[in-house]
């Protein structure tokens, strides 16, 4: 169970927060995104979020494959990391729980 609650907590959270302060917003992502860059300490910490976030999508499409899926079935999750970083990786990891519980409940029954 804490498999999913952990990632399924921290995604509904984040994401709560997200969309309050985007709504909240007075500029778009993109020119929040070109703030950040503009300066090289907030640029180093938007950098290294994107590498974080370039692992966690080595591993999902790793994860994926190892588990008989296609590299492409990851595709939704990457592009949500590439927009809202975190939000991918959780997503991934909370539908993983879901499948992995969904097929667990199954083969038990089944034995």
């Amino acid at each position: 169970m804490l498999t999913i609650a952990l990632p399924l907590t921290a995604l509904l959270a984040f994401s709560g927060y997200t969309v309050s302060v985007m709504l909240q917003a007075e500029q778009s992502l993109v020119n929040f995104g070109i703030g950040l860059m503009s300066r090289p300490d907030t640029a180093q910490v938007v950098i290294d979020l994107y590498l974080l976030a370039t692992l966690a999508g080595v591993w999902m499409v790793k994860d994926a494959r190892a588990r008989g899926r296609s590299a492409w079935s990851v595709m939704p999750y990457l592009l949500l990391t590439a927009v809202f970083v975190s939000v991918g990786p959780l997503l991934y990891l909370v539908v993983r729980g879901v499948q992995d519980r969904h097929k667990s409940g199954a083969a038990t029954s089944v034995s």
